[in-house]
């Protein structure tokens, strides 16, 4: 029997239908309104023919279309619309066929155990409250905060609020990095929840002002990252795509709202906790607004707008289709036509922002997954990994390879299939094939004997015997100091010293005064002990070379009569000894270098050569300080750290490796990195390797 004789389903009696926005070439439009499962459907003005005549067969249908309208409206067209309606659950199961029907699309959608969490750790909802009597209630009381003169008003106090921060930029800046603190932290959670809940009412507000129903407000929990939300679909039903627009914005209005008057009371408040109050308010929310609600690559506010503003609904699914038509077409040129008719303009558009969606939300999962993995549960991070790599990037994989073996026939009648043969084939000879050799590792250089000359207390330089790069031999006197307070206390001891000796005279003449003899000789050798021990000091303040070699890097303040502390370093000797490069490498290459192996030093500096050596020994533990500053993120090096009191801890596993140049040592210790050549190794074996290590680490942390 033709399907076209037979009759058409009817249609559910809940179901209603609203007046669309027009599309962009002026076409009316139409949405279906499904009360149930609270979803809305879009059809265009053909469908909405076929749907006013919805009696009897699809051909008599089309005939009672093509005949009242303009529409030039064929059998196949109709049956389009009633597969489209049965496919949404749009019509009524009044035969067997319907009940098999729906009893399939409820298996397909009944996915596993497993499925299921994982689709519900992704994203799941949890209403918590039936707002839309509050809202009516309310709306009354605050519908000043929508009146355009208020809207003036928040842009006046914006535009003079951020004049005024302008002025205080230097405070503003500093307050800034003041809340970068656990009790900030706090401030800023309890600003987070301040600002989302005026958020979302004002979402829900303003579709109560244009007569929707609000029926839920809760929880919804994006790769359990919670975030409230506002059910706000009945504006679906507004066919005015301004008010769409200011039910969408409604929220990130509100926010800029509360961010410029908090500015502005910033501005003009006393110090003390209100001011703290209104600078945390004004930050979190500015952020909150422009750098996550406004982005279209979530299903956050500035998704709906764009959607809104471009008239283009369900913006994500059809941008993604129009990717993968537009992926297959460019490897394969199969001339199937794209997922809906679209200028070319709007169609690359449609490519760039898939792309720019996927990225970003890799990106987005990862760092939420990196997030867990360092402030939560170890083990936890590299699952949540492992199941966002797996869904986000493995699975749409496989799926359109899928695309592809279904398509296979139609790919090799041609040879454009060789191209993306070829890339993939030289993608993964250079992915697994091992020709990475060189390994890279931040390292400073110096001479193997470096002596640091310092002084033993406080004095004042009195002469400099040595000139910069000049050799000097052990015990040679380099630099001469004096501290008037030894001088006066040595001239003190001299004084007693004669003293005591004339008294120890006089009592040697004295027959009755030898009895005395004995206390006299103590003191005397009190004293001359006393002199000893200033003389050396003194003798101490006379900087001397520890061992033959260079005087180097002499402090640029050593100028005759300056008075120096025993804290700063005043030189460097310099043995003629070997050239030493000290490195860090990072415990995935560990394994792949071996003493012995050969070694370029390559040093930040311009002006200083490159040197070439081996290594001569290896540590096989990891540092737990770093002991070169200068190697640290914190001042411009490459391992990162963490300040623990006055040490360097590295952020990772490092481990340091001495290694031998050839040549004579530099004058001053060099900056830079070595280049070593080690066992070869895949970019492939590199990733495997490094999971296998942090999973090996972590597992049970």
């Amino acid at each position: 029997m033709d399907a076209a004789a037979s009759p058409l389903p009817g249609l559910r009696d809940e179901l209603s239908l609203h007046p669309g926005p027009a599309l962009w070439d002026g076409s009316p439009t139409w949405t279906i309104r499904d009360p149930v499962r609270n979803r809305y459907f879009r059809i265009g003005w053909a469908a909405f023919e076929a749907l006013s005549r919805w009696e009897g067969t699809a051909g008599e249908v089309a005939a009672a279309v093509r005949a009242e309208t303009t529409i030039d409206m064929s059998d196949a067209e109709v049956m389009e619309v009633a597969r489209f309606l049965s496919g949404n659950q749009l019509t009524q199961a009044s035969s067997h066929a319907d009940t098999v029907r729906l009893t399939a699309q409820a298996t397909a959608e009944n996915h596993s155990v497993f499925n299921r969490l994982l689709h519900h750790y992704l994203f799941f909802r949890i209403p918590l409250l039936r707002p839309d009597r509050f809202l009516g209630k309310v709306l009354p009381l605050v519908a000043w905060l929508g009146s355009p003169w208020f809207r003036w008003a928040s842009l006046g106090a914006l535009l003079l609020g951020l004049t005024l921060v302008a002025r205080q930029w230097e405070l503003f800046a500093a307050t800034l990095v003041e809340t970068f603190s656990i009790s900030g932290m706090v401030s800023y959670g309890l600003a987070l929840s301040l600002v989302k809940i005026i958020h979302e009412l004002a979402h829900g507000l303003t579709a109560k002002r244009f007569g929707c129903r609000v029926p839920t407000m809760g929880v919804a929990f994006l790769v359990m990252w919670p975030v409230l939300y506002t059910d706000v679909n009945e504006t679906w039903t507004l066919a005015s795509r301004r008010q769409r627009l200011l039910v969408g914005a409604a929220g990130i209005m509100a926010e800029l709202s509360v961010a410029a008057w908090a500015t502005l009371l910033w501005a003009f408040l006393p110090d003390g906790s209100l001011r703290q109050g209104a600078f945390i308010l004004a930050a979190f929310t500015w952020v909150s607004s422009l750098a996550i609600n406004l982005l279209p690559f979530m299903r956050f506010d500035g998704y709906f707008l764009v959607m809104d503003a471009l008239e283009l609904p369900n913006l994500h699914p059809r941008a993604f289709a129009m990717a993968r038509w537009w992926l297959r077409e460019s490897l394969f040129a199969l001339g199937e036509p794209p997922p809906e008719p679209m200028k070319p303009g709007r169609q690359r558009a449609m490519v760039a922002f898939a792309f720019a969606v996927w990225i970003y939300r890799l990106m987005l999962f990862l760092g939420i997954a990196a997030l867990v993995y360092h402030f939560f549960i170890k083990i936890v991070g590299i699952l949540l990994f492992a199941v966002e790599i797996g869904w986000f990037v493995l699975l749409p994989i496989w799926s359109e390879v899928k695309a592809w073996v279904k398509r296979r026939e139609r790919i090799f009648c041609g040879t454009r299939w060789m191209r993306p043969l070829f890339g993939l084939s030289l993608v993964l000879w250079v992915a697994i094939f091992p020709w990475r050799t060189r390994i890279e590792a931040p390292a400073t250089v110096a001479a193997e004997i470096v002596a640091p000359l310092f002084l033993p207390a406080a004095a004042r330089l009195e002469a400099v015997l040595v000139k910069r790069g000049q050799p000097v031999h052990a015990g040679m006197p380099l630099l001469l100091f004096t501290a008037p307070d030894i001088l006066a206390r040595q001239a003190t001891i001299a004084a007693k010293l004669a003293g005591k000796r004339a008294e120890v005279e006089a009592v040697k003449l004295d027959l009755f005064g030898r009895e005395r003899l004995s206390a006299l000789t103590e003191e005397l050798a009190r004293l001359d002990s006393e002199k000893a021990g200033l003389d050396a000091e003194a003798e101490r303040l006379t900087v001397t070379a520890p061992h033959s070699g260079l005087f180097l890097d002499p402090l640029p303040d050593l100028q005759v009569g300056a008075w120096l502390s025993p804290r700063q370093q005043l030189a460097l000797i310099r043995a003629d000894g070997a050239t030493i490069a000290t490195a860090y490498v990072a415990e995935d290459d560990l394994e792949r270098i071996h003493e012995g192996d050969a070694v370029r030093f390559i040093p930040y500096s311009l002006d200083q050569a490159s040197m070439v050596g081996t290594i001569h020994t290896m540590d096989r533990n990891p540092v737990k300080v770093l002991t070169d500053p200068a190697l640290a993120t914190l001042y411009g090096g490459e391992i990162p750290v963490r300040v623990s009191g006055q040490n360097l801890v590295p952020q990772g596993g490092f481990f340091r490796i001495i290694i031998h140049l050839e040549g004579l040592p530099p004058p001053i210790k060099l900056v830079g990195h070595v280049q070593i050549s080690g066992q070869a190794q895949s970019l492939v074996g590199r990733v495997l390797r490094s999971a296998l290590v942090v999973l090996v680490r972590e597992w049970g942390a």
